[in-house]
C-alpha cells in the first residue's frame, strides 16, 4: 500500500535533477567515468520495482541507485554497513510515515533499529548544508561510507537534496585520495581522524581541501594542530548521532585551544544538559522518530545521548561518556583523554584504553591501556614516555601490544569490545 513516506525525498530529488541537469553529479576520477544529474536519474528510472523495503548494503554508485530506487517506489531504506546482518523487513514492522531505517550499536554495543521519516532526513541535510556552508564548486569526496550515518548525510543527503556533486576515491588510502586531488580545484572532505591521521603522515593534506571535516571519533587536538601547522588546512570538528544526526560543529578557523571543545550547535538543533544525568539532551526536528524496541532516550523530537558535557556561551565541551568512564576509588576518569595523550607520543599508532575490575575492591577499577604499535617502537619507551605527560591518576596500570588494533570504517574503536576481549589477550 502506497503511503507517500518517500515523496517529499523524491520530490526533492525531482527538483535537483530539474535545475541541475546537465552538470556532473558524481564522477569516479580512478575509472574514468562520470554522470550527470539527469543520467543518474535515468538509470534509477530504470530499475524494476521493488517491494516494501530495500536493504541497500553497497557502496558508491550501487548505494546511490539503492537510495533513489527506495524513493521512487516508496519503499523503507535500511542502508547495511558491510557484514551487518539483515532484519526481520516485513510490512507494518515500522510505521506507515517510516522511510527510513539505521542500524545503530550507540552506547550499549547492541545493534538497534532507529526509525526516520522524510522530514527528519531532509532536516538533517539543511542543518549541515547550511551550518557547514556546502557549495556545489566544492564537491564532496566520497572516503566514508555512505551507508553509516555520518556518509548518507554528509555525502548522500546533500548530493540528492543540495546538489553538492560527490567525488568517489577507491579507498582511503593516501594513494587513492592523490588521484582525487589532482583531478580538480576544490573540495570538502568529510573524513575521521584515523584517515586524517594517516593523509597527514603522507603529506597529501593541501590547499585543494577547501574543507576539511572530522567526525567518528574524537579528534586529537595533537593531530589537529599538526595539520594546521604543516598545511594551514584547518580540520573542523563535527559531532553528532545516529539517532539525531548532526548536533554541534567547529566552524572556527584555527586549532581548538582545547580537545574537549566539540563547537557550537548547528542550525536548528537545541541542546541542554539533563539534570538528572548530566548528559547531553538533544532536540531539533532531525532527530529520529525511535527505536524499533522503544526507549526513553529517543522519544518525541528529543535524544538523551550518554555524554556528558560543558556547556558555555561559547559552545559545547564533552567532558567523557557516561559508559565510558573509569571509576577508580570513586574519581570518575574519562578514558578519551588518557587515549589523547597516548596518540600524541612517538610511535603510537592506534590506542584504547578502558577500566578492569581491581582486586582492591575499594580503587574499583584500573586503568588498562591496549596499543598498536609503529615497527621499532618499544612499550618501555611508550611507558616512560606517558609518565611525562599523564598525571599519576591517568597512568595505566595494564599494558598490552596489540598490532591488530584499528579503527573500523566509521573511524571508531569499541572500548567495550576490547575490554570484553582483555582476559583473553596473550
Amino acid at each position: 500500500m502506497k503511503t507517500g513516506r518517500c515523496q517529499p525525498l523524491q520530490q526533492r530529488w525531482q527538483a535537483t535533477v530539474k535545475a541541475q541537469g546537465n552538470r556532473v553529479a558524481m564522477s569516479n576520477p580512478a575509472e574514468g567515468w562520470s554522470l550527470t544529474f539527469a543520467e543518474l536519474d535515468a538509470a534509477a528510472r530504470a530499475l524494476p520495482r521493488c517491494g516494501a523495503a530495500l536493504p541497500a548494503a553497497g557502496k558508491g554508485l550501487p548505494f546511490l541507485l539503492d537510495v533513489l530506487h527506495a524513493w521512487r517506489d516508496d519503499a523503507v531504506l535500511l542502508p547495511l554497513d558491510s557484514g551487518s546482518a539483515l532484519p526481520d523487513l516485513r510490512e507494518g514492522n515500522w510505521p506507515d510515515h517510516v522511510c527510513h531505517i539505521k542500524t545503530t550499536s550507540g552506547s550499549t554495543g547492541t545493534p538497534r533499529q532507529v526509525w526516520f521519516t522524510a522530514h527528519q532526513l531532509a532536516a538533517d541535510a539543511a542543518h549541515i548544508v547550511q551550518t557547514m556552508g556546502l557549495r556545489p564548486d566544492w564537491p564532496n569526496v566520497a572516503v566514508i561510507p555512505m551507508a553509516h550515518s555520518y556518509g548518507f548525510s554528509n555525502l548522500v543527503l546533500p548530493l540528492l537534496l543540495y546538489g553538492i556533486p560527490l567525488i568517489l576515491a577507491e579507498s582511503p588510502l593516501p594513494e587513492a585520495l592523490r588521484a582525487v586531488l589532482a583531478s580538480g580545484p576544490a573540495f570538502t572532505l568529510p573524513a575521521v581522524p584515523a584517515m586524517w591521521r594517516a593523509w597527514h603522515a603522507a603529506g597529501l593534506i593541501g590547499p585543494r581541501i577547501q574543507l576539511a571535516i572530522s567526525a567518528g571519533a574524537p579528534l586529537p587536538i595533537t593531530l589537529e594542530t599538526a595539520v594546521f601547522a604543516a598545511s594551514g588546512v584547518k580540520l573542523h570538528n563535527f559531532y553528532g548521532s545516529s539517532e539525531c544526526g548532526g548536533i554541534a560543529y567547529d566552524a572556527t578557523a584555527v586549532p581548538r585551544p582545547d580537545g574537549h571543545y566539540t563547537g557550537t550547535p548547528l542550525c536548528g538543533v537545541t541542546v541542554a544538559v539533563d539534570p538528572a544525568s548530566g548528559c547531553l539532551s538533544v532536540s531539533s526536528p532531525a532527530v529520529g522518530l525511535g527505536y524499533a524496541v522503544p526507549e526513553p532516550s529517543l522519544q518525541h523530537g528529543m535524544f538523551l545521548t550518554t555524554d556528558h558535557v560543558r556547556l558555555e556561551a561559547g559552545g559545547l565541551w564533552l567532558e567523557g561518556r557516561h559508559s565510558d568512564a573509569i571509576n577508580i576509588a570513586g574519581r570518575k576518569i574519562s578514558p578519551s583523554v588518557i587515549e589523547d595523550q597516548l596518540l600524541a607520543l612517538p610511535g603510537v599508532r592506534h590506542c584504547v584504553v578502558f577500566g578492569i575490575p581491581s582486586r582492591d575492591a575499594a580503587r574499583v577499577e584500573e586503568i588498562a591501556a591496549c596499543l598498536n604499535l609503529m615497527e621499532g617502537t618499544r612499550l618501555e619507551d611508550v611507558q616512560s614516555a606517558s609518565a611525562h605527560h599523564l598525571p599519576p591518576t591517568g597512568q595505566p596500570r595494564h599494558w598490552r601490544i596489540c598490532q591488530d588494533l584499528e579503527p573500523d570504517a566509521r573511524g571508531k574503536i569499541s572500548r567495550a569490545s576490547w575490554r570484553e576481549r582483555w582476559a583473553r589477550l596473550p
